[in-house]
C-alpha cells in the first residue's frame, strides 16, 4: 500500500467515526430544538454560537489549520440551525393585532419560519397561550418614548406563563389616508393609545382630534374601511400596503429613536446555566411588599446587597386589593447562581407574593 492509499484509509476511518459522532450532534440539536419550541427560544443563539468556537477552536494547535477548523464549525452551526428550524417549523406564535403591525414585525423577526396568529388584544393572546392554544406569545414591555406597556406587565404579575427572551425593533410612524384622499381634509386621527402618545407632538401641531384603537394595523383597517376622508391612521407603512391606504406623512413620531422591547411569554421556564456571564444574563421579578413601614426598601436593597443592578422599578396598582400595589423589576445579572438563589430566598421572607417572571439574554 503506498502513502496515498495510506492516508485515504485513515480518512475513511476518520470520517466514519465523524459520521457516528454527526449523528449523534444531530440528535442533540433536535433535542435542544424541542427544548427551545416548549419555551419560546429562537433557534439562531449568536453568543452561545461564538462561545463553541472559541472554546473549540482553542483544541487545534496547528494555527494554520485552527482557521480551516473554525470554518468547519460556522458550516456545523448552519447545518444545526436549519434541522431546527425544521423542528420548530410548526411553533405557533400568537402577537396582538393583525399584519402591519408592530408585534407582527417583532414576532417575524423572533420566530422568521415559525405560524403567526393574530389576537385582538394583549390579554386574548396571553390567555390563549396559557390555554395551550399558541406555543408563545410576542407581547411588547416597554418602548422607549412612551414607557412601560402596563397591560402587559399586569399580565406577567397575575399570569402564569414565562419571558424566555426579549427582542427590539424599530418604530416608525406614518400618517395614513384612504386612497386618492387630501390629507388636509384630516381631523381625527385613529391608532393605539401608545402611538397617539408617541406622536403627540405631530396630532398637537396639526389639531386633530384622537380616537383609541387596540392596535395600530386593525386602526389602519378601520379608516380603510369604515371611515371617510376625514379619518386617518397612525401607523406603519406595511399596513398601508396591507389594506390599502396611502401614506401622507412619513416618520411622525416625536422620537427618531423609537424602539418597542417585545417579550416572548410561554408556558415553561427557561433557567440559564449557572456558569452563564453575568454581562449577557437579565431576569425579570414581581413582588408585592409586606404591608409594614420600611418592607420595601428592604427588598430593594437585598438586590443591590447581592449586587444585582436594577436597570428598571415599576409600580402598578393591584386590580383586586384597593391602594395595594405590586412592583415590577428587571435587572442585569445570572440569577441561577447561588448569590442569586439566596437573594430569591431572602426575597421570599420580606415579600408578601414573590414571582421570577423570566430570564433573558
Amino acid at each position: 500500500m503506498n502513502e496515498l492509499e495510506e492516508n485515504r484509509k485513515i480518512i475513511d476511518g476518520i470520517d466514519k467515526q465523524m459520521a457516528a459522532l454527526f449523528e449523534e450532534r444531530m440528535n442533540a440539536a433536535k433535542a435542544i430544538a424541542r427544548y427551545k419550541k416548549q419555551r419560546g427560544l429562537n433557534i439562531p443563539d449568536k453568543s452561545r454560537e461564538a462561545e463553541v468556537i472559541q472554546k473549540n477552536s482553542a483544541y487545534v494547535k496547528d494555527a494554520e489549520i485552527r482557521e480551516y477548523y473554525v470554518n468547519f464549525l460556522e458550516s456545523v452551526m448552519s447545518i444545526s440551525r436549519a434541522l431546527q428550524s425544521r423542528e420548530t417549523d410548526g411553533l405557533k406564535v400568537a402577537y396582538s393585532g393583525t399584519e402591519g403591525a408592530f408585534a407582527y414585525f417583532a414576532a417575524k423577526k423572533a420566530f422568521p419560519s415559525a405560524r403567526l396568529f393574530s389576537c385582538g388584544d394583549f390579554s386574548e393572546a396571553y390567555h390563549a397561550v396559557e390555554r395551550g392554544e399558541y406555543d408563545c406569545t410576542v407581547l411588547p414591555i416597554e418602548n422607549s418614548y412612551a414607557g412601560d406597556v402596563s397591560v402587559v406587565m399586569d399580565l406577567a404579575f397575575s399570569g402564569s406563563l414565562y419571558v424566555n427572551a426579549v427582542v427590539e425593533t424599530d418604530v416608525t410612524h406614518n400618517l395614513l389616508v384612504k386612497k386618492g384622499a387630501d390629507a388636509d381634509r384630516v381631523k381625527t386621527v385613529v391608532s393605539h393609545p401608545q402611538a397617539l402618545e408617541q406622536c403627540a407632538d405631530f396630532i398637537r401641531e396639526r389639531g386633530y382630534k384622537t380616537m383609541e384603537f387596540s392596535n395600530t394595523a386593525l386602526a389602519a383597517k378601520y379608516v380603510a374601511e369604515e371611515c371617510d376622508d376625514t379619518f386617518a391612521a397612525i401607523a406603519s407603512a406595511h399596513a398601508a400596503e396591507v389594506f390599502p391606504l396611502d401614506v401622507a406623512v412619513r416618520g411622525i413620531n416625536a422620537s427618531r429613536s423609537n424602539t418597542t422591547r417585545f417579550a416572548v411569554f410561554s408556558r415553561v421556564q427557561n433557567m440559564p446555566s449557572p456558569t452563564d456571564s453575568d454581562d449577557s444574563s437579565h431576569f425579570i421579578l414581581v413582588f408585592t411588599a409586606k404591608n409594614e413601614a420600611g418592607s420595601l426598601a428592604q427588598a430593594l436593597n437585598i438586590i443591590g446587597a447581592h449586587d444585582y443592578n436594577m436597570r428598571t422599578l415599576t409600580s402598578r396598582p393591584m386590580k383586586k386589593l384597593l391602594w395595594n400595589y405590586y412592583f415590577y423589576v428587571e435587572a442585569d445579572g445570572n440569577i441561577a447562581t447561588e448569590n442569586g438563589k439566596a437573594m430569591l430566598r431572602e426575597l421570599s421572607a420580606v415579600c408578601a407574593q414573590l414571582r421570577l417572571v423570566g430570564t433573558y439574554r
